[in-house]
């Protein structure tokens, strides 16, 4: 292969794993405001406390690696139902306003939390994977074993939510709340429990993406998950939120993107094409690639 055509596969490769952690925190978006028609903007922030997590366990505690990320998925798990109970469960009803900005103070609560115990100094996040890379094309084109560990943990992550979803009674409970929660609840389901478990999924999934990311990018601070969970949401509204495919493609076409604009126009100005790409699709589909016009009552 020529030299070019390689630094475009090496590009759409980084890409796509980039844009796989994308993916994962922007599952975790659009599952709660499909249900709970909620923006959980602390959703970022769960990413930094699953993140700190992981290093804790494997850097002080001295654990195997799949032990710091069970850890740290439980971790964040037990940490979206409190969060839910406190903050989001006293505000069902409220204004849209109101749960914006509690999640705001989330948001703060938790960056200042991790600023107070693990201090500003950034960590040095050590890669937990000792796979070898891919070679391809006599060596022309290698792989990182964290870029297909990314990649193929995206894929796996989306086919299993969406079994999930469309299978189990739990799933089928969450898609009636989506539909209509006051008729659910006259079904039968337990919304309160229903919504719980979604922020439950959503921050285990936030978990996972914060000890992928940082494999990537090895710099842990406390403002680690900001940027991404912006960038995240931003893929769950290009991919159309509420829909677990459109999270996907959506966060994988943002992380694409946002690769061959640092590679091809400027590392500067990457993130500002990010949202003008976004600002774009939106002008031409409101409702994303993939979620559907929502036609409001009267």
């Amino acid at each position: 292969m020529e030299g070019g055509d390689v630094e475009v596969l090496t590009n759409l490769i980084n890409g796509m794993s980039l844009g796989s952690v994308y993916a994962i925190i922007a599952l975790g978006y659009t599952m709660v405001y499909g249900i709970a028609k909620m923006l959980n903007f602390a959703h970022g922030d769960v990413i930094m406390v699953g993140a700190y997590i992981c290093f804790c366990a494997v850097s002080y505690l001295g654990l195997p690696a799949i032990a710091g990320v069970a850890l740290s998925v439980v971790g964040c798990t037990v940490l979206g139902i409190v969060v839910e109970r406190l903050a989001y469960k006293p505000l069902r009803n409220a204004p849209s306003l109101n749960v914006l900005i509690t999640a705001i103070g989330v948001s703060y609560f938790l960056q200042n939390a991790a600023l107070l115990i693990m201090g500003s100094d950034p960590k040095s996040f050590s890669s937990i994977i000792s796979l070898p890379a891919l070679n391809l094309f006599d060596g022309a084109l290698t792989i990182s074993a964290t870029a297909v560990l990314t990649i193929l943990a995206c894929v796996a992550i989306m086919v299993a939510l969406t079994m999930f979803t469309g299978k189990t009674k739990m799933g089928k409970a969450m898609r009636a709340c989506s539909e209509d929660r006051d008729a659910a609840q006259l079904m039968g389901i337990n919304v309160n429990s229903t919504i719980s478990m979604v922020f439950a999924i959503g921050s285990g999934l936030a978990a996972i993406a914060g000890v992928l990311m940082c494999l990537a990018y090895p710099t842990l601070m406390p403002t680690t998950g900001s940027m991404p969970g912006i960038k995240a949401f931003t893929a769950a509204v290009l991919g159309g939120i509420g829909s677990i495919p459109g999270a996907a493609l959506g966060g994988i076409l943002l992380g694409v993107i946002e690769i061959f604009a640092r590679a091809y126009i400027s590392t500067q100005i990457a993130d500002a094409v990010v949202f003008a790409v976004l600002i774009v699709i939106l002008l031409i589909r409101p409702a994303g690639l993939l979620g559907k016009p929502v036609n409001e009552k009267v």
